[in-house]
């Protein structure tokens, strides 16, 4: 595969694509299939405009899915509810089929599949320790305490009602990676470790078992890329680029910089952390490009039209000019 060096200059490359949650609901969307269909549509458009010169693989989140299915788990009494990891293989494979069927209708004659993904994790990651990652419905306190002991689970407050929470420990290796790749290079376009992957252990044995916990979808996407050698990784959100000191009067829009010094900056934990991170650790192994900003300026993002880029080097931070428009800005 051609380096981050020529990426947008003609060459066939492979390019990991991961889909924010804004690709399957934008803000204050009702969660219903149809509203889901639509983004997916309008998602694809950009991911076809980049797979017809490249290999592509894509990669997608899942919180708001998994959160529906929690309730949906809970509305029906005369079962125990199923497990968070069996919830995520559910609304993988559900999104995967959506987005699956919407690359075939916008490209033609090209084969697509969905890889329903596990992820081992280590069962004695410090995650497990300290459940941080809100999951499924909101409860009253008194009924909070009591699911927290019936069930074994954390919980903590959200705002004037409490959730559970579970660990988000970190992935390890993508266990269908010889599958994917197989794939890959036979030239089919895969969908695969969405969610982030169903986190699993690896007993002594070498039998898999799931596990309640979800793993961060940017840090798969990013191991993701780098088990296959990828020369892109490109993550798609709603805003578009990555700001230093956000919500301050001193924030700023980045175009391009190396790792070392986005490290030395603070990003929020919840949201962008996540993904500045995930394209560091994708540039540092492999010396790639990775690109984070709007899901419409896609194929911008391979040809330093849009975005924020990392790239390998010692080069001081680049940042937009004071008045310079981003392309379709979203602050």
């Amino acid at each position: 595969m051609a380096r981050a060096g020529n990426a947008g200059g003609g060459r066939l490359m492979r390019i990991v694509i991961a889909l924010g949650g804004n690709a399957l609901l934008k803000r204050g969307e009702p969660l219903e299939a149809d509203a889901q269909r639509r983004n997916v549509a309008r998602a694809v458009r950009s991911i076809a405009a980049i797979a017809r010169a490249h290999q592509v693989v894509v990669t997608h989140g899942n919180g708001p899915q998994v959160g529906l299915l929690a309730l949906q788990n809970e509305a029906y009494r005369g079962v125990r509810p199923y497990p968070l990891d069996v919830l995520g293989a559910e609304s993988a494979g559900m999104i995967g089929y959506i987005v699956q069927q919407e690359l075939r209708n916008e490209l033609p004659g090209r084969d697509v599949a969905t890889i329903v993904t596990q992820v081992a994790v280590d069962a004695g990651d410090p995650a497990f320790g300290t459940p941080s990652k809100p999951i499924g419905p909101s409860y009253p306190e008194e009924e909070a305490r009591r699911l927290a002991v019936e069930r074994a689970w954390a919980v903590t407050r959200d705002g004037d009602r409490f959730r559970r929470v579970v660990a988000s420990p970190e992935p390890l290796r993508i266990v269908e990676l010889s599958a994917i790749r197989l794939l890959v290079e036979a030239g089919v376009l895969v969908i695969c470790a969405g969610g982030g992957g169903i986190p699993v252990v690896i007993d002594p044995d070498g039998r898999l078992r799931g596990v309640e916990a979800v793993v961060d979808k940017d840090l798969s996407a990013a191991l993701l890329a780098i088990e296959l050698h990828a020369d892109v990784l490109l993550m798609l959100t709603d805003v578009a680029a990555v700001w230093s000191d956000w919500g301050t009067p001193t924030a700023r829009p980045i175009r391009q910089a190396p790792p070392a010094a986005l490290r030395r900056l603070s990003f929020a934990v919840g949201s962008m952390g996540p993904k500045v991170e995930a394209a560091c650790r994708f540039v540092e192994a492999t010396g790639g490009l990775a690109a984070i900003g709007a899901l419409e300026d896609a194929p911008a993002l391979l040809h330093d039209g849009a975005g924020t880029r990392v790239r390998p080097g010692n080069e001081p931070i680049r940042w937009y000019e004071p008045g310079e428009t981003i392309p379709r800005d979203r602050r």
